[in-house]
């Protein structure tokens, strides 16, 4: 399984990587490449490219100690010291995950559900059917 970006695209608009993060980030690009395709292996290469630096960044961003990225609410408190932080988009914090967005671009909720039913034949639905 190949990545669908580069080390230099998550760090394109976001931040120089130490050599450690480096390092963890190709690890990481190759197994978020597996959960997008677990999602919609179709999906067009710009999107999973997207996809995969937005995942990154955010596990990133969590590893490193500050405001964790996709905090909705945050609390700091001093001397006694605290911390509070409330993740939107579904995931924890450090773990790699995709976002409500992110599956909405990957095509995820946009299949049309249909159901059928064995007497639906049954049930005339024009008038022709019922002059037959």
């Amino acid at each position: 399984m190949s990545a669908y970006a580069t080390v230099e695209q998550v760090e394109n608009g976001f931040r120089t990587l130490t050599n450690e993060e480096k390092n963890v980030c190709e690890t990481l690009l190759t197994e978020i490449a597996v959960l997008i395709d677990a999602y919609n292996e179709n999906a067009e290469l710009d999107v999973k490219q997207v996809v995969s630096c937005r995942a990154i960044r955010r596990a990133l961003t969590a590893a490193d100690g500050g405001v964790p990225f996709g905090a909705t609410q945050g609390s700091m408190s001093a001397l006694g010291y605290s911390q509070s932080w409330t993740i939107g988009s579904g995931g924890s914090v450090g773990e790699l995950y995709l976002s409500k967005l992110e599956k909405s671009l990957l095509g995820v909720g946009k299949r049309l559900v249909t159901s059928y039913t064995p007497t639906q034949n049954l049930i005339p639905n024009t008038e022709s059917d019922f002059n037959a």
